[in-house]
């Protein structure tokens, strides 16, 4: 039973329930003074109690996303395996020695909504384990396949790709279940709207509990070699992908579109299209970094800081989309960045951004699907 799965929730919400059902009906034969009564109601008290406080945890944790697998929790610093091989993927699951591997961790039997047929016919979700072999890094993504994947007409076809980020702290699972990007992706794909394409859904960082922004941090774990190297290499080795630029596009909300923005910007070989919902456009410090990443390096900060980088540094050769509300706080910061880009734009033909803006809406997820079907059909229209 997957520590992410819903089943767990409900089986603890079924014990807890039950203990206090069990705990009113003994509690008077266990009203006397003596040892064993008295151990009697310190039992049922502990299973009721704990019970309460696990469903608690998992919901927590399901809604956050600080651990989303049993080896998360008891093993955070566990070793991590790194497999080679070159073959293409041919059909629909990994085999287990390559970069790419098959799991059942990440809680996708939760997800109901997703479209049901043949994989021919709707497509394919799988959930899988990408092992780096620069970095060492370790974590479970989902990789929706298009229909057209298993089609024999498409047999020599690469695919472009959609690297998208979920927010921090926040679980993959997010979305498919908090944000419909799998779900919308395949009713774009399926109406002509957008190509057909894979998308590839990851938190942003693979220390659960710590926001390493998609930076290489001094000394410590290296999220933008991850997924600048180590991620791109590890699906090509396991999938039909593009391998150019232009057919590698990153998307992401919240800390995911601060991702999105800061990896294309800084690594415009490796994903030619970027999208950003709600994100930031320098490095956060807060209590979730652990205060500054860069340790107080200001050549870093300055290199991290995507105004700076458009006004100190050559124009990337990149699309980008900004997305954000006009009530939401960082709306002044944002038209800025925007602003300044399409100064830039209009010297630099190779680099070029476009923004969209909803009247109304907060950092949440109502705001963020609102926003995620003109997103993806921008994507999808930019993609090589």
């Amino acid at each position: 039973m997957e520590l992410t799965s819903d089943v767990l929730v409900n089986s603890l919400l079924a014990l807890g329930a039950a203990a206090l059902v069990i705990t009113l009906w003994l509690w008077p034969r266990l009203a006397r003074q003596r040892p064993l009564p008295v151990l009697g109601r310190i039992g049922l008290m502990t299973v009721v109690q704990v019970s309460i406080l696990a469903v608690l945890a998992l919901s927590v944790n399901n809604s956050f996303g600080f651990y989303t697998s049993w080896d998360d929790l008891l093993n955070p610093g566990g070793a991590k395996l790194a497999l080679t091989s070159n073959e293409n993927h041919k059909g629909g699951t990994p085999v287990s020695d390559k970069l790419v591997q098959p799991t059942d961790e990440g809680g996708l039997e939760g997800v109901t909504n997703l479209p049901k047929g043949a994989p021919e016919e709707v497509g394919k979700v799988e959930s899988v384990r990408v092992n780096g072999k620069e970095t060492g890094f370790s974590d479970q993504m989902f990789v929706y396949l298009p229909p057209e994947y298993f089609d024999p007409k498409f047999a020599l076809v690469r695919f472009p790709v959609v690297l998208t980020l979920a927010g921090f702290p926040g679980t993959t699972l997010n979305l498919l279940k908090e944000l419909p990007t799998v779900q919308t992706a395949a009713e774009l794909q399926r109406s002509g709207k957008m190509p057909p394409t894979v998308l590839v859904l990851a938190r942003p960082s693979v220390v659960p509990s710590r926001d390493t922004e998609c930076v290489d941090v001094p000394g410590g774990p290296r999220t933008e070699t991850w997924f600048t190297k180590d991620v791109p290499e590890a699906l090509q080795s396991a999938y039909r992908l593009g391998r150019s630029a232009a057919s590698w596009g990153v998307f992401g909300y919240s800390t995911g579109g601060s991702c999105a923005m800061r990896l294309s910007m800084r690594n415009p070989n490796v994903y030619g299209s970027a999208t950003g919902l709600h994100g930031d456009f320098s490095v956060r410090q807060d209590q979730y970094t652990g205060g500054d990443l860069f340790s107080g390096d200001k050549t870093l900060t300055q290199q991290h800081d995507l105004g700076w980088r458009l006004q100190n540094l050559p124009a990337p050769s990149l699309n980008m989309l900004v997305v954000s509300t006009r009530t939401e706080t960082d709306y002044q910061q944002t038209v800025q960045f925007v602003d300044q880009a399409t100064q830039v734009a209009a010297a630099n033909p190779q680099f070029k951004v476009d923004s969209l803006y909803l009247d109304d809406g907060g950092h949440n997820f109502d705001s963020w699907t609102r926003e995620l079907p003109a997103s993806l059909e921008w994507m999808g229209a930019h993609l090589g």
